[in-house]
């Protein structure tokens, strides 16, 4: 007796299959495949980026509308913003202005005998106002994983190791908090990534705070994620946040292969099988040929920063460098490869794309700052 399933029955036997299909993977762990992964008819509006109950945060968003703002000292000054074209993705790139209304500040004038307390103080003239001390010349907010150690360390070290040219460039820090870390399978990577989407507001929220003009998105997987139409929703979610343009590390290799005129690529990732599939079909889907990807398959996202610089050597040569491809691109932020990256384009002629040089590259280039750095890859050497 044949009998008609109900439609939501119908509806999951042909996601079920459909996974199955695109995945290529064994009947036996397609159940274990049931959450959205990115890969299987992902559309917009699909990931839940809602703040987990109980721990909302308020946006603070940058004013682009307003000639005067309020500054977070009380004072009324001009909102003199600008924008520029950005020189890789052609956006219309806003940078807000941090600088009118600072610093509200004090010197004091008459002491009286027995008090150590001033008794009389005159104001600073703030004037035109005046830039943060250090960060004068563009101030970056960078959102990494709270496991990660790497990105911060990458972006520092290539400032002062080329400190003539990058003077007045600084970082702030926010961190999404990953209180589940364990990445051994392909449902682990997506715990992960659901987790993620429940804290990225509270964290650029956070971010925000600092006033940064312009941020760079230290966190690779979630912008690979649904590929390229994923990445512009990703983008989009966070500049309606913030009102900051941001640097993902899906733009930023797509940018950089495009400016070595690289079409045949391999790569090679610290992920899961399924974050796998989520960076082939991003680069597949934007005209690149994928020959060969190698997950590292870590075990947690700590695991990922102590994994040595020989191993990923290891990969590169034995597994990545192929007759006739075009570069090499390492995806995810907590796998440190600028320095290898750097050594071993000089010796196998290949440009290799390491993420963090590639997202600090885009954010530098978008903002208008176009000063040639070295030791970190051919990319911030030569565009």
């Amino acid at each position: 007796l044949a009998l008609a399933l109900p439609p939501c029955f119908v509806a999951q036997r042909n996601r079920c299959s459909d996974s199955a299909m695109a995945l290529k993977r064994p009947a036996s762990e397609v159940a274990s495949v049931t959450k959205l992964d990115g890969v299987t008819d992902f559309q917009k509006g699909q990931r839940d980026f809602s703040q987990t109950q109980g721990s909302e945060s308020k946006a603070i968003r940058m004013d682009f509308a307003s000639e005067k703002k309020e500054y977070t000292n009380g004072v009324v000054a001009k909102n003199s913003w600008r924008s520029l074209t950005g020189a890789l993705s052609g956006e219309t790139v806003r940078i807000p202005d941090v600088d009118s209304g600072y610093p509200k500040s004090v010197f004091p004038t008459r002491w009286e005998e027995g008090n150590p307390m001033p008794v009389e103080v005159k104001e600073y003239d703030i004037g035109s106002g005046h830039p943060d001390a250090n960060e004068h010349r563009m101030k970056f907010g960078v959102v990494i994983p709270s496991t990660n150690t790497v990105v911060e360390y990458d972006y520092w070290r290539i400032i002062m190791e080329n400190k003539e040219v990058c003077e007045g460039i600084g970082f702030h820090v926010s961190g999404i908090l990953i209180d589940s870390p364990k990445l051994t399978t392909d449902e682990d990577m997506l715990n992960f990534l659901e987790m993620f989407r429940r804290q990225i507001f509270q964290t650029v929220d956070r971010l925000m705070t600092a006033e940064p003009q312009y941020i760079i998105m230290g966190m690779s997987l979630e912008t690979f994620f649904g590929g390229w139409e994923g990445n512009k929703e990703f983008k989009a979610t966070l500049t309606e946040r913030t009102g900051l343009n941001i640097a993902t590390g899906a733009e930023a290799c797509k940018a950089a292969l495009t400016c070595f005129k690289a079409k045949r690529i391999t790569i090679i990732t610290p992920y899961q099988e399924i974050g796998d599939r989520n960076v082939v079909k991003f680069f597949t889907e934007i005209g690149f040929e994928v020959v060969r990807i190698a997950g590292m398959k870590c075990g947690s996202a700590t695991d990922i920063a102590h994994v040595p610089e020989a191993w990923c050597e290891k990969v590169i040569r034995e597994n990545l460098v192929l007759p006739g491809i075009d570069a090499i691109v390492q995806c995810g932020t907590n796998l440190s490869l600028v320095s290898l990256a750097d050594r071993l384009e000089r010796e196998l002629n290949i440009p290799i794309i390491a993420i963090n040089a590639a997202c600090l590259w885009f954010g530098l280039r978008e903002v208008g700052i176009d000063a040639k750095l070295q030791g970190c890859t051919r990319l911030l050497r030569e565009h």
